[in-house]
């Protein structure tokens, strides 16, 4: 799989957009084992952007080990900078399942009660609310009503 190529624009959004990432992957000093390839595919695979620090004095094999990266993995070599590597993989589309006439399931929602005088934590309470339940202003579960419908709606029905 050959490495994907960008144009020096797109290089620079991702750079700006990687600025404050941290390394995923440490190379060690056994270079670039299947075990590092295979960490450095998952990475890519969750996070789509990722920092690689590689612990090798020798510039010429770090810049070899991101031409390999990026080859094996379909990937975009960003940059090299140092010792940090830095690669691009656009993220896989998931298909979403669609629900079909069903209802919102139940769900857990935490409720915050603060203290009177500020200075206690506050209590987490944590309440399973279903489909047909809202939480009220107080905290409080309460039953969705059914909709009252017209009288004159029906009369005519």
């Amino acid at each position: 799989m050959p490495a994907i190529e960008l144009t020096p624009a797109q290089r620079k959004e991702q750079r700006s957009a990687a600025h404050h990432l941290d390394p995923v992957v440490l190379i060690g000093g056994d270079g670039l084992t299947p075990a590092v390839i295979k960490e450095v595919d998952l990475a890519l695979s969750s996070h789509g952007l990722i920092k690689v620090r590689v612990f090798s004095d020798d510039r010429a094999a770090r810049e070899g080990m991101l031409a390999k990266l990026a080859h094996d993995l379909n990937a975009a070599p960003i940059q090299h900078i140092g010792k940090l590597l830095l690669l691009w993989r656009p993220p896989v589309e998931k298909e979403k399942a669609e629900r079909e006439g069903r209802m919102a399931g139940p769900k857990v929602v935490k409720i915050l009660k603060f203290s009177k005088s500020g200075n206690h934590r506050p209590q987490v309470k944590k309440i399973t609310v279903l489909g047909n339940q809202r939480i009220a202003a107080g905290g409080q579960v309460k039953r969705a009503h059914k909709r009252v419908t017209s009288v004159k709606k029906t009369q005519t029905d």
